[in-house]
């Protein structure tokens, strides 16, 4: 479930000029400007991006980058990017250069639904002229890299099978804690090519069978990447804060609630308490960002418990 819905008497108009007035003068109003793009959805936030130019002749991203800076102007102009071009813009950045962001490439590509990941492959390409799936490949490998490859072609299956539920399970328990050493290939077919619906009814079979969870037989029999991109794959497994601004932006809509509830499941704490912690005055100075803002960033996200 996810926490950014569209605004209800949304008028893209009026957000312009609420936008424009907030930059306007000496100083500018982060505090509005915050209020109201954590308010609207991402399809709200581009058709503000498009009014703001009719009715002021310039770019509002870049009006933003202007009067913003530090993580906190990073935060905003991810907040106004179409979806799949953020999401292939981190790819890129995370496959460019010496050594590959690994945790980027597992939460998106493991996060997103088939409809996103086909629209994110044909962005990438778009924007930066080379197939997705051919980077990734040069970057990685072995039963990480396999993983990856499935779930770049964004055909998951849909529905839940009824008749295979057991036998996945099984398979799944055969595959790792029931025999010595780990068939990677039989927990990656399932993994890769299930729906969150089945896997969810998988995993309530396989703790009845094995008396575990299923995280705990990922964790005892992959390492490394590929227990990272199996974990991330399982339903409702929490991912890391880091990168906390990504996965917030790209979540909001998406899954924050769900997000949130299994953060404190898993660590015992409040997400927005814990941000608040690693968020220390030194470091919201650092953002650009007031603590007032940051509360009402979180409130808006709905991660404030």
């Amino acid at each position: 479930i996810g926490s950014v819905r569209p605004f209800v008497h949304f008028n893209a108009k009026h957000d312009a000029e609420i936008l424009n007035k907030a930059m306007k003068g000496i100083g500018t109003d982060e505090d509005a400007i915050l209020m109201l793009l954590t308010a609207r959805s991402n399809d709200q936030r581009q058709q503000i991006k498009a009014a703001y130019k009719k009715a002021f002749g310039k770019d509002l991203v870049s009006a933003l980058k202007s009067e913003l800076g530090g993580l906190f102007e990073s935060l905003i102009v991810a907040l106004m990017t179409p979806s799949a071009s953020y999401d292939a813009a981190q790819l890129h950045k995370a496959l460019k250069g010496a050594g590959t962001d690994d945790d980027v490439l597992i939460e998106i590509l493991a996060s997103r639904t088939c409809e996103q990941i086909k629209e994110i492959n044909k962005v990438y390409k778009k924007e930066f002229g080379g197939k997705l799936e051919k980077d990734i490949c040069s970057d990685t490998s072995g039963s990480y890299q396999k993983l990856l490859v499935i779930l770049l072609q964004g055909s998951r299956e849909q529905g839940v099978d009824e008749g295979q539920i057991e036998k996945d399970a099984k398979d799944l328990y055969a595959a790792g804690e029931g025999k010595l050493g780990t068939d990677e290939e039989k927990f990656i077919t399932i993994l890769g090519n299930r729906s969150a619906e089945h896997l969810r009814r998988v995993f309530d079979a396989y703790k009845k069978l094995s008396g575990s969870d299923i995280e705990d037989s990922i964790t005892g029999e992959t390492t490394g990447n590929l227990e990272n991109l199996l974990e991330a794959s399982v339903p409702l497994v929490c991912t890391s804060l880091t990168p906390a601004t990504e996965i917030m932006v790209s979540r909001s809509e998406v899954d924050m609630l769900d997000i949130r509830a299994c953060f404190k499941k898993k660590y015992g704490a409040s997400l927005y308490t814990t941000i608040q912690v690693l968020l220390s005055k030194s470091i919201i100075t650092f953002l650009s960002i007031s603590s007032h803002s940051l509360c009402a960033f979180c409130e808006t996200l709905n991660i404030l418990e």
